[in-house]
Order: C-alpha cells, then structure tokens, then sequence
C-alpha cells in the first residue's frame, strides 16, 4: 500500500466520521446494564475506506475508529474484542470485492459484500463477545440485529455505491 498525504488525510477524516457517527450520532439500547444495540451510520466511514484504498487501510480505519472513540467517549471498559471486530468491518467487504475481481462495483456487488460483512462482525461477532463477556443471552441480542442490519445494510449499500459513482465520474473528467 503506497502512503500519500492525501490518502492518510482522507482516513483520518473516515476515522474522525466514524467515531462522531459511532459515539454522538446513535442511539445505544442497554441490554443488562451493557451497550448491547446500537443504530448508527458509525461502520459507513470504516466500510467505505475498505473500499476505496484497500482491505489494510479499512482494517486500520475501523482499528483506529474504535481505540480513538473509546479514549474520547469510553463506554464501559475496553474490550480488544471489538476493535478486532471493528476491523473486520472494513477489511471483509473489500477482500470480498477483491476475490469477485470487481474493480468498479455496482450496487449488487456491493450489496453481497456489505451483507457478508456485516452478518460476521454485527449479526454473529458482536453478539458472540457480549455472550461470552457479559452473559447476555443470544435471544435477546439478536432479535434486534436481525430487524437493524437490514436496513444499514441497505443504507450502506446505497450510500457507498453513490459516492463511488461520483467518485469514478470526477476522476473521468480530470482525465479530459
């Protein structure tokens, strides 16, 4: 992965979204006493660096999101579980782009891969560490999961497939 000022300028601005989105911007639901749901747009930033600079660059925005968010706004007691989790969110999408051989995604792709995404790190990971950490039965975490992660899904998807469609569009008229 070759560094420029650009592209770490422009994680740093996915990070700094991430974690406003993540923190600020959502709604938690406690689940015995633990953050056990939260709806946010928090993983859109992490998702989207996978995307466009690689499955490296989006496992270090979804790491960095996670550690700097917890040192700004701590929720409980860190848990490396979730960073790692964190990380998978945007190093899975793009690796299963990568593997389809999809340089320029449509929404379709995009879809696959953000579902195969989010159903290992939200729908099974999380629910998984909260299970084994904090004793929270499945039931109770999953039922919520599998009615929100659609519509993220949809919204990421949506979402990313705009900005990639621009993106594309802006670097064709520069080639002009």
């Amino acid at each position: 992965m070759k560094i420029s000022s650009h592209k770490i300028t422009t994680m740093g601005l996915l990070i700094a979204l991430s974690i406003i989105l993540t923190r600020i911007a959502s709604l938690r639901i406690a689940i015995g006493g633990v953050e056990g749901i939260r709806i946010g747009l928090g993983r859109l930033p992490i998702i989207l660096g996978g995307i466009i600079f690689g499955p490296l660059a989006g496992g270090l925005i979804g790491a960095f999101s996670d550690l700097l968010g917890y040192f700004v706004n701590p929720i409980g007691v860190y848990m490396p579980h979730f960073t790692l989790t964190s990380a998978l969110t945007g190093i899975i999408p793009v690796t299963i782009l990568i593997l389809m051989r999809k340089n320029e995604p449509n929404i379709f792709d995009l879809g696959i891969a953000i579902t195969a995404g989010q159903v290992i790190t939200s729908i099974i990971l999380i629910p998984y560490f909260l299970n084994i950490l904090f004793g929270i039965p499945w039931k109770v975490l999953m039922l919520p999961r599998i009615v929100s992660e659609p519509i993220h899904i949809f919204i990421y998807t949506y979402t990313i497939n705009i900005i990639l469609k621009r993106n594309i569009l802006i670097a064709k008229s520069n080639k002009i």
